[in-house]
């Protein structure tokens, strides 16, 4: 026993190591923000909620803000090199997570475009700031329409990077109920989360992991039953509420920032291939929204995928501080 004691012990340690290095390649948790997270609170549907925000103020003002919308399948976090280069700027930045997402609370409501909105504008409000530059991305580019046409007066400027519900999905996206939405939530993995991420872009590169790790801190909640619900509400929303017929009554200077090689479609898993190839044509839908909105400019990143800011931060660095300058 004398032997074998130190012996069970090394290998009991090597075990927990092995366990503890494994978790913190998976475990989202070890993801933190990049900056303070603070909570507003808000009453919806007679829930008292939570929403998490990152306000984070430049050394050296320049009188001008921002608000960041995130995607679907994201949160503030992955908005930290973008908020980066504009406080270098000048630019106060508000980056929050939407109610449904992220560090939020996740509660079982109506989820809509409009309440969102309402929501966001309420979070400047109780901020002090009145007037604002919109930045989009993916569903957040949809929201950030609807913000827009619904507070013409605070909104600046708007940048719609890679905004999905650029097509009506009800018009060829196979209907799912809410049970067939959360039965697929649920199943959800860190591993189908990473093999989604994959396909935003055109080569996979071990620094986007942490997107993923981002994402899937919703499977260590102990409220991920309750996530998994606002997942599937919110993916309705994005299926029943398109803003396509409306970019028309953008009143802002808009900018679309398009990666030419991303094709995403909500509900694309369900489409046959002759479906898959004829929608999500970045390339194409780019042009057709740029032309419907009457003050836009686009400019398109060929090579580049769902997120430009990630894979090609110069370009989009560039691009975003030009627009925003002149």
């Amino acid at each position: 026993m004398k032997i074998r004691f130190p012996f069970l012990l090394t290998i009991l340690a090597l075990t927990l190591f092995i366990i503890s290095d494994t978790k913190s390649q998976t475990d989202p948790n070890k993801v933190g923000y990049p900056y303070e997270v603070k909570y507003f609170p808000l009453e919806i549907e007679n829930q008292s909620l939570q929403m998490a925000y990152m306000d984070v103020e430049p050394a050296n003002y320049n009188g001008k803000n921002v608000i960041l919308f995130h995607g679907k399948n994201f949160n503030g976090y992955y908005w930290k090199d973008v908020i980066q280069f504009l406080v270098e700027d000048g630019y106060r930045v508000i980056v929050p997570d939407q109610i449904g997402w992220g560090r939020s609370s996740a509660p079982n409501i109506h989820y809509s475009f409009h309440l969102l909105a309402e929501n966001s504008s309420k979070l400047l409000d109780h901020l002090g700031i009145n007037k604002v530059n919109a930045i989009g991305h993916s569903m957040g580019g949809m929201l950030a329409a609807r913000f827009a046409i619904m507070y013409p007066e605070t909104v600046e400027k708007i940048i719609f990077e890679n905004p999905i519900g650029l097509e009506d999905y009800r018009t060829f996206v196979p209907y799912l109920t809410l049970p067939e939405l959360l039965q697929k939530e649920q199943a959800a993995t860190y591993e189908s989360m990473k093999k989604y991420q994959m396909t935003y872009y055109p080569v996979w590169k071990p620094e986007y992991e942490q997107y993923v790790k981002a994402q899937a801190e919703q499977l260590y909640k102990q409220n991920h039953s309750e996530i998994a619900l606002a997942n599937a509400l919110t993916t309705q929303m994005v299926y029943e509420q398109p803003v396509v017929y409306e970019f028309k009554n953008i009143k802002a200077p808009a900018l679309l920032i398009i990666g030419q090689e991303d094709r995403t479609i909500i509900g694309k898993d369900k489409l046959p291939q002759e479906m898959k190839v004829k929608y999500g044509q970045y390339p194409l839908l780019g042009k057709k929204i740029s032309g419907e909105i009457p003050n836009s400019k686009l400019i398109e990143l060929e090579g580049v995928g769902h997120i430009p800011h990630v894979q090609v931060l110069p370009e989009f660095k560039k691009a975003v501080q030009e627009f925003l300058k002149n």
